[in-house]
């Protein structure tokens, strides 16, 4: 059987529907749109872990991509995310919620840090990147405004869900 493994960082984009432990951009950005509770856990409650986020059309270029050239990936795995370059903390991401909702909310600071926690991560994509010529497209700031705007355009159908 042929087949390619793709090892995702934090994937996001519209029709996501946002929870806490998958989905986390999506449901920052409702959180915003909606109002509601928000809290930065850990290392102080300050908000600064990072993660990479990667828009679904990104990763979605990247697979008909492989898929067009399958005998020439075939077996290998790949990490791909947004890596350093589509990366953002949570601070980062409240001010990116906040510009693109118009929106302040609160957000509290568990400042204890659980065993769980990890203060960063960032996909490596250099291998996928050099056999494949692929790239993310969307930054940071692209994405949260997309999602802000799908929620925003969808508001009746999306409250009961996100809010």
């Amino acid at each position: 059987m042929r087949g390619i493994v793709n090892r995702c960082g934090v994937l996001t984009g519209p029709w996501q529907m946002g929870k806490v432990d998958q989905g986390v951009v999506v449901l920052w950005v409702a959180k915003h749109v909606f109002g509601g509770k928000l809290g930065y856990i850990g290392f102080g409650g300050t908000g600064k872990q990072v993660r990479d986020i990667l828009h679904v059309q990104d990763l979605f270029d990247l697979l008909q991509l492989q898929l067009a050239r399958l005998p020439e990936f075939d077996g290998q795995t790949f990490n791909v995310g947004g890596g350093v370059d589509v990366s953002v903390s949570l601070q980062e991401l409240t001010k990116l919620c906040q510009r693109h909702t118009g929106r302040t909310i609160p957000v509290a600071a568990s400042p204890e840090t659980r065993p769980q926690d990890l203060i960063c991560y960032l996909s490596d994509c250099r291998k996928v990147m050099a056999a494949t010529g692929w790239r993310p497209q969307l930054s940071a700031d692209a994405i949260i405004a997309e999602i802000a705007r799908w929620i925003v355009d969808h508001r009746a159908q999306l409250e009961p869900i996100l809010a």
